[in-house]
């Protein structure tokens, strides 16, 4: 028997004997009650997570009692339970954990599985925290581990398909380049993206930031979760909170991996042999005689070409690079006491890109993180006094190729590059203008078959095209004290101050390639940019209850400014060089230089300054609601007009506490119903909209003192001033659904939203008597409706398998509402697949926004009774009302009489696309057996078009094919879509027409990962953690788009333009195979 029953034996029979008045005696207690606490044993452990890091804090108690400890420092416990009884092992964030106690049970090891579904979990909202349960609004969690565990530079690539509702396409696959982000659909004709709050600092880069840096990603998509950040929320918020310090031993974590990039799909270029064939049969089309090629070529090239024995220049696969690099490389330290927490983070990231053959195409990053946490003055558990920083560090550096239109498109000027001009001379130097007039027996040699034939990578080496480098220097630091006198009495004041200095040097070489295609200087540009920006923020929040009812309540301001201290451009000209390349483009080596422009100005400031509260009220967790109001004022509007006003109201009931309910116990564990209303604003609209602006321009000079043969340059008012322009306004209902079944294992969010965004600023004509056309005024309006569906099952089989299933879907309707400026749609984007066509991208009242406009076509003439057919049924039967006119013959594109007038001209255009997916998924599927982990993430988006063609049009009769060539018309029968082609004939082409309009539907898998912990085998290594893995990216793409990649987020690489879905040489996503390695210790 041990001292405690020993003690406590004496101490009964000693009571029994002062009753009774007799003498104290030894008494036994009952026999069954001895046998138990006979068999009471003190059973020791320790508690970890699934990455072997201890938990700190956990609560281990005897069930159904009170006896209970929590884990130290080192994640251990000890405690005293009897055999039969059950341990529980709890904490939040993780499912509880039971396990019986048996005669045998001694020293516990016992691993937490993490609960991401946990109700009692607390969630990021704006300027705080609340528990999920309580939540009111629409709001998504991605933790960091689901990030880091993508392996990709950007961590929007790894939210890609994490949040239904959140549309992220990749700008390009260009190393360095951004995403297209739109939450609930495009809302305006402004800037798309929504706004990212990086610890608590509004307006980040997330681009900017390591993966491995971050902690959880919150976003927050209806009204009522954003209405906290007003004016910049329209677009919805993004929370980005970084990696914070945690109590306990110091643990440090690497993450390093390399990989392979190769391009996926390639288009299939004509040869020399192909492509002169091809040359041949548009001279038959047009009742031509062929070509004699020896005119153009040398006797033995032309030989070579027409033999096969060689290909001729495929000049894409020239810019193409096999098996790109990839590497990243992040350590990270925490721990921390119970009065000072750190956490520290390094990373080095750095990308080749695919495509760029002898230049540059790649992007590197350099980071730093430092953040701490230490408490001043603490009384018991309460932090009186604490104070902590966030301070970020990052260095970029990328060089690229242009992905821009067909102007200025690297990887489209190789698709159309003549495949006859060879890259090398016969002494080994780049193939120019001399070598091109010099073959074959013609006096202008390839250039008498057409002047603007030239080697299109003389062009990349000896221009910006190739020759361009970006480097930028980011340093943002954060400072905060909480002081917290009353348990939930809470103030926090915080500061921040970020600086960002760019360097950006692009260089164009002496060369010539033909006339139009040449440079007789040298030309050296510089920028160099240093930017700011500061702020604060102070909020005060107090929580209380009144008998049941709880009620949290903040109140805040917020002042941010930011701006320019320099921008300044240095641009030189010399006829001469000492180094003709850009690795010593300076202008200390440019010998006969010129004069450079040297252009300097500061960028006016830009402020906002905000008030918000809001109130959380919940009775007994099971009736919620929340108000919020915030109130803006923004330096981008005029005086009077500055200040905007975003309320918000949402509710919630969790009808599974209701008595009536308790019958579903056994299967559903929470059901919660809520519904939102709200307001937020969109002031990023540029400054100075609504002032009268001047420019200098090229309208002239002005004589004075009638001095005829000089002049001076003058400034014109370029602006009509509009003083009532002000916000666009966001207004967003919402009602939806969580519900958790079969305890915890299926979780179910659904969400019905109403989103319009009104007063979007437009050009509206004036009266010409002001000496402008228009000005700038809030006169549109865009809806988007949609519903959105996330379900995951997360279960375990036995004690070694686990899985889990997620899968989200998300539909939306854009349309454009109102366009009040008289012709009730706006242009956008001239001449996007080639020089010389019209606007094809539209946003105009009853369509969706930049959604494609041009003529419908109904197939391609076959005879000529078809033609006659097509006449009568579109034309009134009168060629000339038809776009070929009498000219028309057969082959041409049968185009359609749409408003049924008889004639054929631009009011028969139409929607002919829409860039935009009805339905987006998201499908994740992750499994865990005894040390290995597979996680498998794919993506699909379906219902959209994207406008592509890969060749110019026009003059464009002498660039390089693809082998679609083969599916144009000629002869009857042999193609009913793509119309003949004929020298010189623009009208099948430069008309913008369904043609050119391909669905884009795609499902792809993102990314497949493999890993094992070998440590599950090596018991005795030293590390907690030491995981090889290997991963595929972008493995495989199910699509029926014949362009290189469906993914083609935007137009003109332009992120934030409303359009988008244009494909004339869209830099592509890779496919990349890669190996890494986890460590911690």
């Amino acid at each position: 028997m041990n001292s405690t029953i020993k003690k406590t034996t004496l101490f009964l029979g000693a009571c029994m004997a002062f009753q009774l008045g007799g003498i104290p005696q030894m008494l036994a207690a009952p026999s069954t009650s001895m046998e138990v606490m006979q068999q009471t044993k003190r059973i020791t452990g320790t508690v970890k997570d699934a990455t072997g890091m201890e938990v700190i804090g956990a609560n281990v108690i005897v069930k159904g009692t009170t006896n209970g400890v929590i884990t130290d420092l080192d994640g251990k416990f000890s405690l005293e339970a009897a055999p039969g009884s059950i341990i529980e092992i709890s904490y939040i964030g993780y499912m509880t954990q039971e396990i019986p106690v048996t005669a045998q049970t001694s020293d516990l090891q016992i691993t937490l599985k993490e609960d991401s579904q946990s109700l009692d979990e607390v969630v990021v909202v704006g300027y705080g925290v609340q528990k999920k349960k309580l939540v009111t609004g629409a709001t998504v969690e991605v933790k960091g581990d689901e990030v880091a565990k993508r392996n990709t530079i950007s961590p929007l690539s790894a939210l890609q398909n994490q949040s239904p509702g959140v549309n992220i396409v990749a700008s390009s696959g260009q190393p360095g380049d951004g995403f297209k982000v739109n939450i609930r659909g495009a809302g305006t004709n402004g800037d798309t993206a929504p706004i990212y709050v990086i610890d608590g600092v509004a307006g980040g880069d997330i681009n900017s930031l390591n993966p491995a840096d971050i902690e959880r990603i919150d976003v927050l998509k209806d009204a009522a979760s954003s209405a906290i950040y007003g004016a910049r929320a329209a677009n919805g918020v993004i929370l980005v909170t970084t990696k914070q310090g945690k109590e306990g031993k110091v643990q440090v974590s690497y993450d390093g991996n390399i990989g392979w990039q190769n391009v996926v799909k390639m288009p299939d270029m004509l040869t020399a042999k192909e492509y002169m064939a091809v040359q041949d049969q548009i001279n038959f089309n047009a009742g031509v005689s062929p070509f004699n090629w020896s005119q153009y070529l040398d006797a033995d090239l032309l030989e070579s070409y027409q033999n096969g024995s060689n290909p001729g220049t495929n000049w894409l696969e020239l810019l193409r690079n096999k098996n790109a690099i990839t590497t990243s490389h992040s350590v990270n330290v925490t721990g921390g006491s119970e009065l000072s927490k750190f956490s520290t983070g390094v990373g080095y990231q750095y990308q080749d890109g695919i495509f760029g053959g002898p230049v540059k195409s790649d992007y590197s990053r350099f980071t730093i993180r430092l953040n701490s946490e230490h408490i001043l003055w603490k009384n018991k558990d309460l932090d009186i006094i604490k104070f902590g920083e966030n301070v970020y560090y990052q260095h970029t550096s990328n060089q690229g190729i242009q992905i821009g239109n067909q102007y200025s498109n690297s990887i489209y000027s190789m698709m159309g590059a003549n495949p006859l001009v060879p890259l090398y001379n016969s002494q080994g130097e780049l193939f120019d203008y001399d070598d091109l007039i010099a073959q074959g027996s013609g006096s202008m040699g390839l250039l008498g078959l057409n002047q603007y034939i030239n080697n299109p990578m003389n062009t990349l080496l000896n221009t910006t095209s190739g020759n361009n480098k970006s480097r930028n220097h980011n340093l943002s630091a954060i400072g905060y004290i909480e002081i917290q006198p009353l348990k939930d009495l809470k103030y926090k004041g915080q500061v921040y101050y970020k600086q960002n200095s760019s360097l950006y040097k692009a260089y164009n070489g002496i060369y010539k390639n033909n006339n139009n295609d040449q440079n007789t200087d040298d030309y050296l540009d510089e920028n160099m940019t240093i930017g700011w920006n500061w702020g604060m923020t102070h909020t005060l929040s107090y929580a209380f209850d009144v008998k049941e009812n709880h009620f949290d309540v903040l109140v805040g301001t917020e002042y941010s400014r930011e701006g320019n201290n320099m921008s300044e451009t240095i641009e030189g000209h010399a006829t001469t060089s000492i180094f003709g390349d850009f690795s010593h483009a300076y202008f200390n080596n440019f010998s006969g230089r010129t004069a450079g422009i040297v252009g300097g100005y500061p960028v006016d400031d830009h402020s906002i300054l905000s008030y918000f509260g809001r109130i959380n009220y919940d009775l007994k967790e099971t009736y919620m609601f929340s108000a919020i109001v915030r109130a803006d004022g923004s330096s981008n509007f005029s005086s009077g007009h500055r200040w905007g006003y975003f309320p918000s109201f949402s509710a919630g009931w969790v009808m599974s506490n209701e008595s009536w309910m308790e019958n579903t116990k056994n299967w559903m564990d929470f059901l919660k119903v809520r519904a939102s209303w709200g307001q937020n604003g969109n002031e990023n609209i540029g400054a100075y909209k609504y002032a009268s602006t001047y420019a200098f321009g090229d309208l002239g000079l002005y004589s004075f003192n009638n001095n005829k043969n000089g002049g001076t340059q003058g400034a014109y008012p370029s602006l009509l001033p509009n003083n009532e322009i002000t916000w666009e306004t966001s207004e967003q209902t919402n009602v939806g659904l969580d519900a958790r079944f079969l305890n915890g294992r299926l979780n179910a969010n659904f969400d019905w939203y109403s989103k319009k965004t009104k007063d979007l600023l437009i050009d509206v004509p004036v009266s010409s008597i002001n000496g402008f056309s228009s000005m700038v005024a809030n006169a549109g309006t865009v809806k988007n409706t949609g519903i959105e569906l996330a379900l995951n099952w997360r279960d375990e089989v036995g004690s070694d398998f686990s899985y889990g299933i997620g899968l989200n879907l998300a539909h939306n309707k854009n349309e454009v509402t109102e366009v009040n400026n008289g012709t009730h749609y706006v242009n956008g984007g001239n001449a996007l697949l080639s020089e010389g066509t019209t606007y094809m991208a539209r946003m105009e009242e009853g369509h969706p926004i930049g959604y494609f406009w041009g003529y419908k076509t109904d197939g391609v003439m076959q005879n000529q009774a078809d033609i006659q057919v097509y006449l009568e049924q579109n034309c009134g039967g009168d060629a000339s009302n038809s776009l070929q006119g009498t000219s028309i013959a057969p082959g041409d594109l049968k185009f359609v009489d749409v408003n049924g007038d008889g004639v054929i001209n631009d009011s028969d255009k139409t929607e002919i696309g829409n860039p935009h997916p009805d339905l987006t998924m998201g499908l994740n599927l992750d499994f865990s057996w005894k040390g290995f982990d597979l996680n498998i993430s794919t993506y699909g988006a379906f219902g959209m078009q994207v406008a592509h063609t890969y060749r110019k049009f026009g003059n464009g009769q002498f660039d390089n094919y693809s082998s679609n060539v083969y599916n144009y018309w000629h002869g009857e029968g042999t193609s009913n879509r793509y119309p003949i082609l004929l020298p010189g004939n623009t009208v099948n082409h430069i008309n913008i027409s369904d043609i050119y309009v391909d669905d884009a539907d795609y499902f792809r898998i993102q990314n497949v990962t493999l890993g094992y912990d070998i440590k599950r085998l090596w018991k005795s290594c030293k590390f907690q953690q030491l995981r090889l893995y290997v991963s595929a990216q972008n493995l495989f793409t199910f699509t029926g788009y014949k362009g290189m990649d469906p993914e083609c987020g935007t137009a003109l690489n332009d992120k934030e333009s409303w359009v988008t879905g244009v494909d004339v040489g869209n830099y592509p996503q890779a496919r990349t195979y890669m190996v890494g390695v986890n460590v911690k210790f």
